[in-house]
């Protein structure tokens, strides 16, 4: 009978880290906030109307919302071509050089410690299967999983989603009526901070750590835009 603390975890104890939808939701949630809160205090700082700084936010969230979203949608989409490239690439060299594909997946595992006749037997066993064969292939040597490549359209719907979540931040005291920049600022710090936190719930990292770095990084690129538009404004 196993041992307590020696069962074998079932298989989706691990979380998700090649869905392809966190970076670009952390990413969209930061440049929205970094970004867009930016822009409202630059445009603020140079002493234009509120009517100025709604716009030039409302500009800036929508423009930059679609250019995340297509931006990612492009990248993934070039990334997974490339992939499935290599892809058939592989196939093929398994159909003309088996013998040679064998000996290459064998090395691989003598390399990592494993006996020279034990990593054949293996490799032999795991090419008895056309099917099995190219796709232990791709993941030994392209370092990628075939039935589990990031989906282009949810990279482009999170940073899409994200973004605008991001951006609407700084922005949501003007549509409100404020009339000063003191909500927008402690608004920003307060989702700077708080993306960066839970950031942390994916990472090895603290919540303050996390927190406090995308809180500094954030609020001096803001603080430089606020004073260019106090300088051109002036």
């Amino acid at each position: 009978m196993t041992a307590p603390d020696e069962r074998i975890p079932p298989p989706d104890h691990h979380r998700d880290v090649t869905g392809g939808w966190l970076r670009p939701a952390v990413f969209g949630v930061t440049d929205g906030l970094v970004s867009n809160g930016s822009l409202i205090l630059g445009i603020a700082g140079s002493g234009a109307s509120n009517h100025a700084v709604v716009l030039a936010g409302l500009a800036g969230l929508a423009a930059g919302a679609f250019s995340m979203a297509t931006g990612e949608y492009i990248s993934v989409a070039s990334q997974q071509e490339l992939t499935q490239a290599e892809i058939e690439l592989e196939k093929l060299e398994l159909r003309r050089m088996p013998k040679a594909e064998l000996a290459e997946l064998a090395q691989v595992y003598v390399e990592r410690g494993v006996e020279p006749a034990l990593a054949r037997e293996v490799a032999k066993q795991l090419s008895a299967n056309p099917e099995e064969a190219w796709r232990v292939h791709v993941r030994e040597e392209l370092g990628v999983d075939p039935d589990d490549l990031p989906s282009p359209w949810t990279a482009a719907g999170s940073s899409f989603v994200s973004f605008i979540l991001g951006a609407l931040l700084p922005l949501l005291p003007y549509l409100l009526g404020a009339h000063t920049l003191a909500a927008t600022v402690v608004l920003t710090a307060a989702g700077l901070f708080a993306a960066g936190a839970a950031v942390s719930r994916f990472t090895s990292r603290t919540w303050i750590y996390s927190g406090l770095r995308q809180l500094l990084l954030g609020g001096a690129a803001a603080a430089l835009t606020y004073g260019i538009g106090r300088a051109v404004g002036s």
